[in-house]
């Protein structure tokens, strides 16, 4: 487990390390007791049958019970170090069979060992560690005479327990692959929604700053009164992007990911209209009644996609007016939006820029689609279907 750093500013040094929470420490102290409690009841109970009634022909009991403190005390690393651990007890269970004797609680450990291997450690390891099998099934038949069929048994049956626990490991690995995966979508989601919203308030707002400059600088000198409403207009609309981004962030910030705003607007689609106006572009809303009550996510992306169309009308198309329709399709359960506008129109065989294709992210998200192209009277025609709940 890796430790973190702590800077001290007023020291002006770094500290490593940092005092584990209480949270910690227990949670150390139960994987500590997880490790240590089979190796511990296996050995009490190796012990009590080596001290228990012994046959004549029984090896030495110290070297009896020290092999089974190196058997049984094998399992305490067999999460850290599986090979390793499988591979001492493995020599303990060798040595105790040839020149010991056999003990009846030694295959348990080293069943037990040969799972974890599987389970725990890397798959090159756990490999090696199956392969350590064999020499540890026939030294402990070697002492004995045992028709060939019962070892053969036993390694079928050990590989089988290492099978299960590889197994078991490589679905934990595919699940955490797949965990990391839906992880790194989420936050690449997460950099396109924000990116998204940044450049529909900025793209917005600075455009139509930029054509309310434009005009005064055109009009500076003759007509000072419309000068002074022109600048006045670039104020306020720098003033309403940055209450624009103030809500952004405030709905980032918020738990449930909702508008804090609870506009009575539908939409907010009001607040779009006059920058636009001032930049010398006539915006009509046509708001069918029902569409009143929308839920808030459908609302900011009806806000957004509508605010991105008429900033390309004005920015790429330089219309000087559009029409802005917002219905429900009471039948399909369907919200409409259609933007149109008498602007250029877009060039033949045209590609979709940075704001469509926002526009049709937005609509997808909802499980909605998008249909833009010229429009029957010219211009450019945008229209916006989405399933409303």
């Amino acid at each position: 487990m890796a430790g973190g750093h702590t800077v001290g500013a007023r020291a002006g040094r770094f500290t490593s390390g940092r005092a584990a929470a209480p949270g910690e420490r227990a949670a150390r102290l139960r994987a500590v007791a997880v490790d240590l409690a089979p190796a511990v009841v296996l050995l009490a109970a190796m012990a009590a049958v080596r001290l228990g009634p012994r046959p004549e022909d029984d090896g030495p009991l110290p070297a009896a019970l020290a092999l089974a403190v190196v058997i049984a005390g094998s399992l305490a690393l067999r999460r850290r170090a599986p090979l390793t651990a499988y591979a001492a007890g493995t020599a303990g269970l060798a040595v105790e069979a040839l020149w010991v004797d056999p003990g009846p609680l030694t295959p348990v450990a080293n069943l037990i060992g040969v799972y974890h291997v599987g389970l725990h450690a890397t798959p090159g390891r756990a490999r090696l560690g199956a392969l350590l099998v064999l020499p540890g099934v026939l030294a402990y038949f070697a002492p004995g005479e045992r028709t060939a069929p019962v070892p053969v048994a036993v390694v079928f049956v050990w590989l089988l327990v290492w099978a299960a626990g590889y197994a078991a490991a490589r679905r934990n690995r595919e699940a955490q692959e797949r965990a990391a995966q839906r992880h790194r979508e989420a936050v690449l989601g997460e950099r396109v929604r924000i990116a998204r919203e940044l450049h529909d308030i900025v793209g917005h707002s600075v455009n139509a700053m930029v054509v309310q400059a434009g005009a005064g600088r055109m009009v500076l000198g003759a007509e000072p009164d419309r000068t002074r409403e022109l600048l006045l207009s670039v104020e306020r609309t720098g003033r309403d992007a940055l209450a624009e981004l103030d809500r952004l962030l405030g709905v980032l910030r918020a738990d449930d990911g909702t508008d804090p705003d609870g506009e009575d607007d539908p939409a907010g689609l009001g607040r779009l209209v006059r920058p636009l106006a001032d930049a010398g572009m006539a915006v009509r809303l046509r708001i069918a009644p029902e569409v009143h009550d929308l839920p808030p996510a459908v609302r900011s992306s009806v806000h957004r996609i509508v605010q991105e169309a008429l900033t390309n009308a004005l920015r790429h198309g330089r219309a000087r007016a559009a029409e802005v329709t917002v219905s429900r399709d009471a039948d399909t359960r369907t919200l409409l939006v259609r933007v149109l506008d008498d602007g250029d129109g877009p060039a033949p065989h045209y590609r979709p820029g940075r704001g469509l294709r926002g526009i049709g992210e937005r609509a997808a998200a909802l499980g909605g689609g998008v249909e833009h192209g010229p429009g029957d009277d010219g211009g450019f025609a945008l229209s916006v279907a989405v399933p409303l709940p």
